[in-house]
Parts: structure tokens; C-alpha cells; sequence
């Protein structure tokens, strides 16, 4: 059997998170040269090249971010045994860490990580939501397990990561229903001049939106823009305009918010992705949420 040498993944570890060996001398206060001689032999006894420079930083390779998550719950799990040692409370789950785009359904995004948390009653998920371009850096810094967004990752973006298409789903037209009475006689003729709520322009799905009302020659009166669709939502709730949403959870819509489906807009339509650093999942949380989008969400 061959056995891990623990110390030489710990060094390992530090360089990954710190990007560089000057930075990881400084933390762990040793010699640049003993770390890569460490460095080295973890790599000869994996059979596997770790890092890769990238300038004057280094870059982990695939196999390096396999390993990398593996660290980061070794030494996690290492830190929770001497807290519960020394304080007697129990430790706490493994950390599984998903950054979810702004622009996001809400309702999609829980629905997307049920499956990840019926995995094991000891994960712990943890949720960062900003715009795609920092979660994507973060991503890169491997601060992040996973991206969930409405929009893939293009070459632009200057991040090593990976698209995994989830699913897609038509888009609908919900109010309350005092507001759909008024127009599900000939739609989508109907909407001019019915109060609409907006994404904010800055998404696929607002450009996707404008384009169908021009394509089908309507005219609502656009009562409100909204970045955060959460919030759009809110207003849509207590009549303000009709809003669109996701077909895939329309009935979770429709109950959470006590409105209803006004008609479907035929060509409108929403992509979701999981964003993550390996070009093949093998993360078991990851694995879960693409296998459940895939057979019941979207299926």
C-alpha cells in the first residue's frame, strides 16, 4: 500500500491557495526550496503533474484540482475534529461552496441544490450570489466549488472552467389573477397596454423578452425594471404587472407567489448551467444536481 504523505499535501494545499511558492514560504516560514523539493516528491509518489506556471504563478493542472478538493477536506475535517476536541461541540459538515449567478431564478436555484443536500445530512452548503464575472474569478482561485448561472462561460472570461448545460425551459407571462383575466383572451395580441415587469437589461433573458415583443408587434406599458428577479417577483405578487418566469417550476410560482400562468411565450427560452473547474464532473454534489436537472427538473 502507499501510503499519503500528509505533510507534503499540506504544503501542497497552502501553494494552492496562495499561487505562488514566495507567498506560501512567507505563510508557512520555509524555504522556497524545501517546498518545491515537497512539491516534487507528492508528485512523484501521485504519478501526476499538480501545477503548471503561468507566469510567475502557478496554475493547478486537472489532476491538481482533484487533488486540491480532496486537501481541503482532509484539512477541514482536521480543524473540526480539534474544535469539537477542545470545545465538545460537533463538528460541522463538509462545506460545499456554489457561487449563483445575480440573475438567477431563486426558486431554480433551490430546486437545482436539493438533490446536493440529500446527499448527506453533514454537508453544509454555502451560498455566495454575485454577477458571473467575480464568481468566475473566484472560481479560478478555486474558492469556489461550483457557479450556477443563466449564461455560460465564454473564452472571454480568461478563467480555465468548464460549461455543463443542466437544462433549458420555456418562459411564461404570471400575474395575479385579477391581471391574467384581462388578457388570456387572445394572447398575446391582449398585452398592449398591460403593466409589464422587467429583468434588468443586463440578461439574456431581457434582450430574449424585447426581441419577442417586437417579433409579435405588442406594446405593453413596462412598469418596472429589476435586477434581482427575487424582488421583480414581489411586485408581479401584488399586481403591479405581469412578470415572466420559468415554466420548469411554474407550479412552485404559482403557489409561492398566489398568481397565475397567463400564456407561454413560444421561442423565449432559458438556459442553466453548472460552471466548475472540471471538464468531467466527479464531484458527488455536483454529480447529484446535474443527474436531478437532468432526469426530473428538465426532463
Amino acid at each position: 500500500m502507499t501510503w499519503l504523505n500528509y505533510h507534503h499535501l499540506h504544503y501542497f494545499w497552502v501553494v494552492a491557495r496562495e499561487g505562488t511558492i514566495q507567498n506560501a514560504s512567507q505563510l508557512l516560514h520555509v524555504g522556497q526550496p524545501a517546498i518545491s523539493t515537497q512539491l516534487h516528491q507528492l508528485e512523484q509518489s501521485l504519478g501526476q503533474k499538480l501545477f503548471r506556471r503561468v507566469g510567475r504563478r502557478l496554475e493547478l493542472t486537472d489532476a491538481g484540482r482533484t487533488v486540491f478538493r480532496y486537501a481541503e477536506q482532509i484539512f477541514s475535517l482536521g480543524r473540526e475534529m480539534t474544535d469539537l476536541l477542545k470545545t465538545g461541540e460537533p463538528a460541522a459538515g463538509f462545506k460545499f461552496v456554489v457561487g449563483v449567478a445575480d440573475a438567477m431564478p431563486k426558486l431554480m436555484v433551490r430546486r437545482l441544490l436539493e438533490p446536493a443536500l440529500q446527499l448527506s445530512a453533514d454537508l453544509r452548503l454555502v451560498c455566495v450570489e454575485h454577477d458571473l464575472g467575480t464568481l468566475l474569478t473566484e472560481l479560478g482561485r478555486q474558492s469556489l466549488d461550483l457557479v450556477l448561472s443563466d449564461a455560460p462561460l465564454t473564452p472571454a472570461g480568461g478563467v480555465k472552467a468548464f460549461n455543463h448545460l443542466l437544462g433549458q425551459s420555456g418562459v411564461g407571462l404570471f400575474g395575479t389573477p385579477q391581471l391574467v383575466a384581462k388578457v388570456r383572451t387572445d394572447f398575446p395580441a391582449s398585452l398592449n397596454r398591460i403593466p409589464l415587469l422587467l429583468p434588468g437589461r443586463n440578461t439574456a433573458l431581457r434582450r430574449s423578452l424585447e426581441s419577442w415583443l417586437e417579433s409579435h408587434d405588442v406594446s405593453p406599458v413596462i412598469r418596472g425594471e429589476f435586477d434581482d428577479k427575487a424582488l421583480l417577483k414581489a411586485f408581479g405578487q401584488t399586481g403591479e404587472g405581469l412578470f415572466p418566469g420559468t415554466l420548469a417550476i411554474a407550479e412552485e410560482i404559482c403557489r409561492q407567489y398566489e398568481v397565475q400562468l397567463a400564456g407561454e411565450l413560444e421561442g423565449v427560452v432559458e438556459h442553466f448551467y453548472a460552471i466548475s473547474v472540471e471538464r468531467r464532473i466527479r464531484h458527488p454534489a455536483v454529480l447529484a444536481i446535474s443527474s436531478s436537472a437532468k432526469s426530473t427538473i428538465f426532463a
